[in-house]
């Protein structure tokens, strides 16, 4: 009589999660803005490299939008407003971080009259093998450090060594966290400019200035031109929507020699500013062209961001594609010298690939440390 062996496979189908709130978040490190900006250029070598995947046909996209029509059909629907949107962006990283996750959030610029944000941000972090959540977590702050560090990573790169002086027209949450990563890549920092709209802004920032960098002197600014002249790094934080002829106005002729600007919103240039001498870097080509695709020229009337105006101007041919940089590709041949008196602008178009970034290291810090909620999603699924 012959026995037969039959096979068994245990497998645990239990899953759990961690959830992290917004003072979990801060206790894991989410604010620590020198280790942000050296994330942030970990990645940028990754994209370089090409080891991610975003959403889109070339697999570059920002993301998937709703928005609503200015005059809604049916009872109930929001009505379209500035910034009423929601948005999901997926990404995959890979490298040392072989993370997946998305960002998902809803924005309405009315939530500032009842003390809310803007925009309320969360984050999904899974695992890339199974697709399980590792974690969720509140993201608004995560947000805004990873697009304040992007800024500090091209700082390294392109800001003149000795810097000391910073120019920033719009003195928002934008601008502080892009200001925190400057400090982090040129330390030497004396002196900040700043031209705002509003008392209220103007004070907010003082304060703020008051308690993170006492040793640097503000100096608040009438024009954009003042912001800019004699400033060794400038950044628009800027937020407006509407036609281009209606963004803040930058012009070569106030912009120091060597400078760098970095640009995570709109501007309006001149085309002095794209000359052949001048350099022009964006954080991803792929993103731009993903925008192109998505929001047919001009594509700077409906995305902001000054890496649109450079393929609107390749689309009517006054400027060569060539000319365009892609800051990953750079970090990933090991960086470039940087000629002393070539100004460079720097278009900081935002990816989910740097919330993937950050979500996983703080993540990661969080479980080192304890902190955080653990959360079942299932012990043995209903329907495997």
């Amino acid at each position: 009589m012959t026995e037969t062996t039959v096979e068994t496979t245990t497998t645990d189908t239990a899953i759990d999660f961690l959830y992290l709130s917004e003072p979990d978040m801060v206790a894991a490190g989410v604010t620590d803005m020198a280790a942000c900006v050296d994330t942030m250029e970990e990645m940028f070598a990754l994209l370089g490299r090409g080891d991610y995947r975003m959403a889109g046909k070339n697999s570059d996209s920002h993301g998937s939008m709703i928005s609503f029509p200015e005059e809604p059909e049916f009872p109930g629907m929001p009505r379209h407003t500035e910034d009423r949107r929601f948005m999901a962006m997926p990404a995959y990283l890979g490298g040392a971080f072989h993370s997946a996750g998305v960002k998902w959030y809803g924005s309405n610029i009315e939530n500032k009259l009842s003390g809310l944000p803007r925009s309320i941000h969360l984050f999904v972090l899974n695992d890339v093998e199974t697709g399980a959540p590792r974690a969720v977590m509140s993201a608004n702050l995560l947000s805004a450090m990873r697009t304040g560090a992007i800024p500090g990573v091209g700082a390294r790169l392109f800001a003149p060594e000795d810097s000391k002086v910073v120019g920033i027209v719009g003195p928002g949450v934008m601008a502080r966290t892009a200001l925190q990563s400057f400090v982090v890549a040129r330390p030497g920092i004396e002196l900040v400019k700043v031209k705002g709209r509003s008392e209220r802004g103007l004070n907010i920032f003082r304060e703020w200035m008051e308690r993170e960098f006492p040793q640097i002197r503000v100096e608040f600014v009438d024009t954009n031109e003042a912001a800019v002249r004699d400033s060794d790094i400038v950044t628009y934080c800027t937020t407006s929507g509407g036609s281009p002829e209606n963004y803040p106005v930058l012009k070569r002729e106030w912009v120091k020699p060597g400078a760098y600007l970095a640009m995570p919103s709109s501007v309006s240039l001149d085309d002095d500013l794209i000359s052949d001498d001048v350099r022009l870097v964006v954080d991803n080509l792929g993103l731009y062209e993903a925008w192109a695709d998505e929001f047919p020229y001009p594509t700077y009337a409906s995305i902001p961001i000054v890496g649109c105006f450079f393929t609107d101007r390749v689309h009517e041919g006054k400027l060569a594609e060539e000319r365009i940089e892609d800051i990953g590709r750079i970090l990933a041949s090991g960086g470039t010298e940087r000629d002393p008196d070539q100004i460079v602008i720097f278009s900081i178009g935002g990816m989910p690939v740097e919330d993937v970034a950050w979500a996983t290291r703080v993540y990661e810090r969080a479980r080192t440390l304890g902190i955080g909620t653990s959360l079942n999603l299932w012990n043995t699924p209903v329907l495997a």
